[in-house]
């Protein structure tokens, strides 16, 4: 387990006893944590290698660094690890065991699981597979995410110094292609980093641009803040997208910026309230 991890799961833990107990979707989160970190710690050393001038060729044409077919995958391991997270989702929703049973047996053919994990990770929807099978989408989609991170954020942070983040700059992870679901201003001089929903990569982007779609139309774009001007809610009129980010500025000395995205939960309920929508519910193509 990564120091990282531990210290995210003793936050919690010190938020469960200062709260009295911890909201399920937090409690769920802490669980598949736990799991992936225990995961990492027995995942076969796989170290993506990229010549310095594919590197700078991908990366000057857009193309994220981490293509499907150069993601390591030890299929076995995955497979390990994907049941043992169904295992634990047929625990957090024992309402649809036939559903969490179906998924179970149906993912554990390898060349059905490859289809699957490969589906996702390039993008494309997984509904019209769920639908065809029987699944609940949304119990997809949380299955394969969580199965394929510990592989994909240990390949992501060998691959992540090598960006040049003056070059990038784009709406998308320069490592697997991923939309942002949260970002940040840095201490130094405020600029505003993305960070992607799916391998926790940081990247530099501009300030007057949205995330979601693009837009650089000033009276489109906005933001609001907290009373202490620790969070914003950045917004755009264009798309009705949005991204929370923190202030590390006005934070405290060490902020676990995974678990920000998670414990502004609120911030999120307030957003769709007023009728925007994360970044990853926006269709920008």
């Amino acid at each position: 387990m990564s120091s990282k991890e531990t210290k995210m799961l003793q936050k919690l833990g010190e938020l469960e006893q200062k709260e009295g107990g911890l909201p399920s979707f937090v409690q769920l989160y802490r669980e598949l944590l736990r799991i992936q970190s225990k995961a990492r710690g027995r995942l076969t050393a796989a170290k993506p290698k990229l010549a310095d001038d594919v590197i700078s060729t991908r990366l000057s044409q857009g193309i994220p660094l981490l293509t499907f077919d150069g993601l390591l995958l030890d299929w076995s391991q995955v497979r390990s690890l994907l049941q043992e997270i169904v295992q634990f989702v047929a625990q957090a929703y024992p309402d649809i065991p036939d559903e969490v049973n179906a998924l179970s047996n149906i993912l554990s053919e390898e060349t059905v699981l490859e289809e699957v994990v490969k589906t996702w990770y390039e993008g494309s929807p997984l509904a019209p597979f769920a639908a065809g099978h029987g699944i609940n989408i949304e119990i997809l989609e949380l299955v394969v995410a969580a199965t394929v991170k510990p592989f994909l954020s240990a390949q992501s942070e060998v691959l992540l110094p090598k960006v040049g983040q003056e070059a990038w700059r784009r709406r998308y992870c320069p490592i697997c292609g991923g939309k942002p679901d949260f970002a940040y201003l840095e201490k130094e001089v405020g600029a505003r980093w993305l960070i992607c929903s799916r391998c926790d990569a940081e990247w530099l982007f501009q300030r007057l641009e949205c995330p979601c779609c693009g837009c650089q139309d000033q009276n489109a774009l906005a933001y609001f803040t907290d009373d202490k001007g620790l969070y914003r809610l950045y917004v755009c009129e264009q798309c009705k997208g949005y991204v929370k980010a923190v202030d590390l500025r006005q934070a405290e000395p060490e902020v676990l910026l995974p678990l920000e995205r998670l414990l502004t939960f609120e911030i999120d309920i307030q957003a769709h309230d007023d009728g925007y929508k994360s970044c990853l519910e926006v269709d920008a193509s």
